[in-house]
C-alpha cells in the first residue's frame, strides 16, 4: 500500500518511567480500512501503546505518532479525539447514573462541542442506532448487561463520525454467543469504512477479524504480519502462546 492509504503511523514510540521502559521503540503502521490487531503477555505493553497514540493519559518520552498525515504526539488528547482518532478501554468507562442515551450525548458534546439540539440528538441517535442499542436508550447505563455497556462504550466513541477507533479488549468478560454479536458488529463498522486497532487476549477473535497482527512483549513489536503466521513464529511461540501453539 502507498503513503496515502496510511491512516495512523507510529515510529520508535517510546514511554519510560524512572527506569522502566514500558514501550521500546514501537513501529508501526495501520492502513485505511483493515483491522489491525494487537496481541501480547499481560506488561507487554499494549495497553501503554494505546495510551501514547492517543495521549490519554500521556504521550509518548520519545518518538512520533502520525494521524491522518499529520504529526499529533504532541496535541492535547481532546485535540487529537477531535481529529477522528478514538479510542476505549479495558474497564466499563461509562457514566454509570445516566442512561444509556445520556452517556452517548455527553459524548457528543465533548467531542462535537459545535454540536446542539437537534444536531446533538442525531448524532447520539445515529451512534445508538449503529451498534444495535436503541431499545435501552432509557435504561441506567449501570444496570445493563455487559455486551450493552461494550456497545456503549463504541457507540460513544463514534459520535463525529471518527476515521480510527481503537479497541482495548473489547471482548473481555464476554461469553461465546456475546463475542460472535460483537465480530459481527466490528466487521459491519470496518465494512462501513472505520479503521479499526484492536488490543485483544482472545486470539480466536482476533483471528476471525484481523487482517494482520501484532505481537508485543516486553514493550517490543515481536512480530508483524498474518495471523496465522505470526502465531506461528518461534520468537511468538516461546514469548507468549507456549504449549497453546500447538
Amino acid at each position: 500500500m502507498t503513503d496515502s492509504n496510511i491512516v495512523l503511523s507510529v515510529r520508535e514510540a517510546t514511554r519510560v518511567f524512572g527506569g522502566f521502559t514500558a514501550v521500546d521503540s514501537a513501529t508501526l503502521d495501520v492502513h485505511e480500512g483493515e483491522i489491525l490487531g494487537i496481541a501480547g503477555p499481560n506488561g507487554a505493553g499494549k495497553s501503554t501503546l494505546f495510551n501514547l497514540i492517543s495521549g490519554v493519559p500521556f504521550g509518548p518520552s520519545s518518538g512520533e505518532v502520525h494521524f491522518d498525515g499529520r504529526r499529533i504526539d504532541r496535541l492535547k488528547p481532546d485535540r487529537i479525539a477531535r481529529l477522528g482518532l478514538r479510542r476505549t478501554f479495558q474497564s466499563e468507562q461509562l457514566f454509570t447514573t445516566l442512561t444509556v442515551e445520556e452517556n452517548v450525548s455527553v459524548a457528543a458534546a465533548y467531542l462535537a462541542p459545535g454540536s446542539r439540539g437537534a444536531l446533538r440528538r442525531a448524532e447520539t441517535n445515529r451512534a445508538l442506532e449503529t451498534v444495535g442499542i436503541t431499545r435501552y436508550r432509557g435504561a441506567v447505563a449501570g444496570e445493563v448487561p455487559l455486551l450493552v455497556k461494550k456497545k456503549l462504550m463504541i457507540a460513544s466513541a463514534l459520535v463525529a463520525s471518527p476515521r480510527l477507533l481503537m479497541l482495548d479488549e473489547p471482548a473481555g468478560g464476554l461469553d461465546t454467543d456475546d463475542q460472535d454479536e460483537l465480530i459481527a458488529l466490528l466487521r459491519q463498522l470496518r465494512d462501513d469504512g472505520l479503521t479499526l486497532l484492536i488490543i485483544e487476549h482472545v486470539l480466536s477473535l482476533l483471528k476471525q477479524l484481523a487482517g494482520r497482527m501484532i505481537v508485543m512483549a516486553a514493550g517490543e513489536v515481536l512480530a508483524t504480519g498474518d495471523p496465522d503466521a505470526v502465531l506461528r513464529d518461534p520468537a511468538v511461540v516461546e514469548a507468549y502462546l507456549g504449549q497453546t501453539a500447538a
